[in-house]
């Protein structure tokens, strides 16, 4: 997904919106990817070459079925078993190489790289992101600490948003749930500008509730959208 500059103008004019009725601070993050997961399709890689050869053997494979490497003899004496065990080590090996890369490959398949992906690890990766973010444009140092974060990452399918504790603490986990299902409601649509524009006057109305504007009201973080 792209984000256009009329895209980046009308969540800056979300944001200047909703904090006319405010003291806090409301920024946007969009990423388009936080991780590769790359560590992840490598341990799925690595477990299923060491395990899938291994159901080979209780349905009946033999060093045999695979000719280039058996060259096509049975043993038929005592004498020659360490040739059959050395053959059977062999096809083991090209199994399990075969199957390593067939995972990877498989794996540089975006969909299937998120699909193997467990959905704690990119809920994890995501929040580690936009807590990054939230530190990063000053979030946490805003004067009554109320600063709020609206972060979306579009090829791991996460969102987040974040509120600082001035906020946080007196508002319920509902309204950020419900800023976080309009943001992906937006995504899901393929229509990322129309969720920020949503979640922002969500947040925006809460921080009106609870934060209303200061007779000297500065703003405090720039009110804009920024890619990463």
């Amino acid at each position: 997904m792209k984000m256009t500059p009329d895209d980046h103008a009308r969540v800056a004019a979300a944001i200047a919106e909703a904090e006319r009725a405010t003291s806090g601070e409301i920024f946007c993050v969009f990423a388009r990817q936080v991780s590769g997961y790359w560590d992840v399709l490598l341990g799925w890689a690595a477990a299923a070459a060491l395990i899938l050869p291994l159901l080979a053997i209780p349905l009946g494979l033999d060093p045999t079925d695979l000719p280039s490497l058996a060259h096509g003899w049975s043993v038929g004496h005592a004498a020659a078993a360490g040739s059959e065990a050395g053959t059977a080590i062999a096809v083991h090996a090209v199994l399990q190489l075969a199957t390593f890369l067939t995972v990877l490959l498989l794996g540089l398949i975006p969909a299937v790289r998120r699909a193997l992906t467990p959905p704690a690890i990119r809920r994890d990766r995501v929040r580690r992101a936009a807590l990054n973010q939230f530190l990063a444009h000053g979030l946490h140092v805003t004067e009554a600490r109320t600063g709020v974060l609206i972060f979306a990452a579009d090829a791991d399918h996460r969102v987040e948003v974040i509120a600082d504790k001035g906020i946080h603490e007196k508002v319920s986990e509902d309204v950020w749930a419900d800023a976080a299902a309009a943001l992906v409601s937006g995504m899901k649509r393929k229509a990322p500008a129309d969720g920020f524009v949503r979640a922002v006057s969500l947040c925006g109305g809460v921080l009106a509730e609870h934060f209303p504007p200061r007779p000297v009201n500065p703003n405090e973080v720039p009110d804009r959208l920024v890619e990463i």
